[in-house]
């Protein structure tokens, strides 16, 4: 150990504050995409089981559906998995941070490398969310024999 005292420690927490604060948000982040995930999986689940009942227009739209439900399960699996990926990272990087407090050694471009991943990582994963929330969002259409609009309406 190169010396260090109780203040340099300190400093080295106070550093790593940021990244922990990262993790923090992608926690946040995997919490809501896994629940996604589940609602997801509960719809197919809930559409497998009208599969075989269905006919005409209404098992095309069974179909229809279960096919952009796989393409939103890929998608938040991409998601998921980005996240992940960026929280490791982002643990690699406190690791880092301490490893220079602790040592003298410099590992600045590394924790700045690491850092521009992380961050990237995440946005991708955010671009993911996105995209999976515009498809569900399209695919809820409230059939117009639902809606009972009046005359004037239309």
């Amino acid at each position: 150990m190169n010396g260090m005292t109780g203040g340099d420690i300190v400093t080295v927490l106070q550093t790593a504050m940021a990244p922990a604060f990262l993790l923090v948000g992608i926690g946040a982040m995997l919490n809501l995409f896994a629940g996604r995930l589940a609602r997801i999986i509960d719809r197919s689940r809930d559409l497998q089981a009208l599969y075989r009942t269905t006919t005409g227009v209404d098992h095309d739209l069974v179909v229809a559906e279960l096919g952009d439900l796989q393409v939103r399960l890929r998608v938040v699996n991409s998601a998921i998995f980005l996240s992940v990926v960026s929280a490791i990272i982002a643990c690699i990087l406190i690791g880092m941070l301490f490893i220079m407090g602790l040592t003298g050694r410099d590992l600045s471009l590394a924790v700045a490398g690491a850092f521009v991943v992380a961050i990237s990582l995440l946005s991708m994963a955010l671009i993911q969310f996105l995209r999976e929330v515009r498809i569900g969002v399209r695919d809820f259409m409230i059939r117009e024999e639902y809606l009972e609009r009046s005359e004037d309406a239309q």
